[in-house]
């Protein structure tokens, strides 16, 4: 199975991002492994909602690249390093989390992001970690904006980018005004709603761009992924089981085949449901009636 290095931002609000990122990474099909890494400028969440130490995270592994990691692509010490710097959530979902301070976040981010010995991008141990094969990197870059240059070249590095964003009117018309701008910055884009709102045909006709799929309101699948207590209990039944785990798992099977193509015999099965990821039944829907968390 290919790597993939997928990245999930937003452009206004917090439609969701962090707990699409988890349940995409929590959900991806075997044999992958997934691992998320939180690349927000803003700084970062998964620490304080699961409790996990300051070290290792983001600062760490920003510490060791700074120390003299070689080149991106050379050998596989680079892809170790990304590992060694992750936390482990329950059901055993690596995550590299950053700190919630702003200015640390960006200062680990802009060492990731420095060009690297060839003069090339630098991400050296995302991208290396990235090209493993079987790897997965979800990789959370939060809220994007013009002032959020440590995490462009992350972007424009991804194999996919997924734009998660709400469906109201207000939304959907500060990301009509930055779609030009949002197009330079990926080369395979994909835009995801969050919760209720316009239809996915009102706003591909409106936007010019079709949106792939719309990811349900599910307080209680999101309230997993939260590190917050739910009757859906990671160990007992996981987020997979949960609406918001079942349109995940669905979501990273229609992204699959836009990145890197396996060799012929070796694609990735794709999930046999496709109901939750691709239906639309806009705002009267009750399971629509609200926003992810």
């Amino acid at each position: 199975m290919s790597a993939v290095l997928v990245a999930v931002a937003s452009v206004k609000g917090s439609p969701g991002v962090t707990t699409l990122c988890l349940a995409l990474a929590a959900c991806w099909p075997e044999p992958a492994r997934a691992i998320v890494v939180e690349a927000d400028p803003s700084g970062g969440d998964i620490a304080m909602r699961f409790g996990l130490a300051q070290s290792p995270g983001l600062l760490s592994l920003a510490a060791a690249a700074r120390g003299g990691v070689a080149p991106h692509g050379r050998g596989t010490e680079d892809a170790r390093l990304l590992w060694r710097h992750a936390q482990t959530l329950s059901g055993n979902l690596p995550v590299v989390a950053s700190p919630p301070d702003a200015a640390r976040a960006r200062g680990a981010l802009a060492v990731l992001a420095a060009p690297d010995l060839t003069g090339g991008l630098g991400l050296g141990p995302l991208l290396a970690a990235a090209a493993h094969p079987g790897a997965v990197l979800v990789a959370d870059c939060g809220r994007v904006d013009p002032g959020s240059p440590p995490v462009m070249p992350l972007l424009r590095s991804a194999d996919v980018m997924v734009l998660l964003t709400g469906a109201h009117a207000d939304e959907l018309a500060h990301l009509a005004r930055r779609i030009p701008e949002i197009g330079a910055w990926s080369r395979n884009p994909v835009l995801l709603l969050a919760g209720a709102g316009h239809s996915i045909a009102a706003v591909a006709r409106e936007l010019g761009v079709a949106p792939l799929a719309r990811v349900p309101f599910d307080p209680r699948g999101a309230a997993v992924l939260s590190g917050r207590r739910s009757v859906l209990r990671w160990h007992h039944s996981g987020p997979g089981r949960s609406l918001l785990g079942q349109c995940a798992r669905e979501i990273a099977d229609l992204l699959a085949p836009r990145a890197p193509v396996p060799p012929a015999g070796r694609r990735p099965k794709r999930a046999g449901r496709r109901a939750t990821a691709r239906r639309d039944d806009g705002p009267n829907d009750p399971n629509m009636a609200g926003r992810a968390s």
